[in-house]
């Protein structure tokens, strides 16, 4: 009889522990996360929505960063021309279509779902840059070939100079975009403002390269190309803000000890509600 009751009592406490444990893990997922590490997670201010996805699902602005960085990164190497690159990155139009443009869009989506509409702009946003990017290059989709005419130096002149003077104007308008994120970014924080500054710097510098490309003047090719190069090295310093980000949020979501900042920007651009209230 008394090891019957010494079970029961030891079972009893085994499952008040279980419960103890329980609770415990409930009062902790219960706590909502600070703006500030809310805003480095997902990349922007913190907003009201209705439901618990944020909870229930992974984080899925990493998936998008990694998409960006593997297509942006050789790209800005290729233009630059190190170790002989060349083609404005031809040789890694697959890298556009399945990391950059995939990843990005399918990032884009799922943050739109969880209900983070910046970056649900800013990556879809991209993600279609990159898989229109590839489609430029890729001579499946006749960009190029769409201006062909008449097999002779006149045509072939008339020919490049529609198609580079054409391709510049995307380019020009996807640094107005980069321009009208870069604003926005100055509510979310230091690095992500660096990323679109130096974007903006890009788009501009490769209208430029292309539009003298363009132009039929004597020299215009080696100016155009030191336009590429200064657009590759911009895009460079994007690529390494852009791996700092993307570190700083996995260390943050496998709670690493180290914790490195990004600049948190919330607090000196305030929201319109904090300012009416105020």
């Amino acid at each position: 009889m008394a090891d019957e009751k010494a079970n029961r009592t030891a079972a009893v406490d085994s499952d008040s522990d279980r419960l103890d444990a329980l609770n415990r893990f409930r009062s902790a997922a219960s706590i909502n996360m600070t703006p500030e590490l809310f805003e480095k997670l997902y990349l922007a201010p913190q907003s009201t929505v209705k439901g618990q996805l944020r909870d229930t699902f992974g984080n899925p602005t990493p998936i998008a960063l990694v998409g960006f960085l593997m297509a942006l990164t050789p790209l800005s190497c290729n233009l630059m021309g190190w170790r002989g690159a060349s083609g404005n990155g031809a040789a890694t139009i697959p890298v556009y279509f399945f990391q950059g443009g995939i990843l990005m869009t399918l990032g884009g989506l799922l943050e739109w779902i969880l209900g983070n509409s910046f970056p649900a702009l800013v990556f879809c946003s991209f993600g279609t840059f990159w898989l229109s990017y590839g489609g430029v290059l890729n001579p499946s989709f006749a960009a190029f070939s769409s201006y062909a005419g008449p097999n002779d130096a006149a045509a072939e002149g008339l020919q490049t100079t529609g198609f580079n003077a054409s391709l510049g104007f995307w380019f020009l308008f996807m640094g107005l975009l980069c321009i009208v994120f870069l604003i926005c970014s100055l509510r979310t924080n230091v690095v992500f403002f660096i990323i679109f500054l130096t974007l903006t710097i890009t788009f501009g510098l490769l209208t430029g390269a292309f539009w003298s490309l363009a132009e039929d003047f004597a020299g215009n090719a080696h100016y155009a190309n030191k336009l590429l190069v200064g657009a590759g090295a911009s895009a460079f310093v994007t690529c390494l803000a852009g791996w700092y980000i993307l570190l700083a949020i996995s260390l943050a979501i496998v709670d690493f000890p180290i914790q490195i900042p990004v600049g948190d920007l919330s607090n000196v651009i305030k929201g319109k509600p904090i300012r009416e209230r105020s």
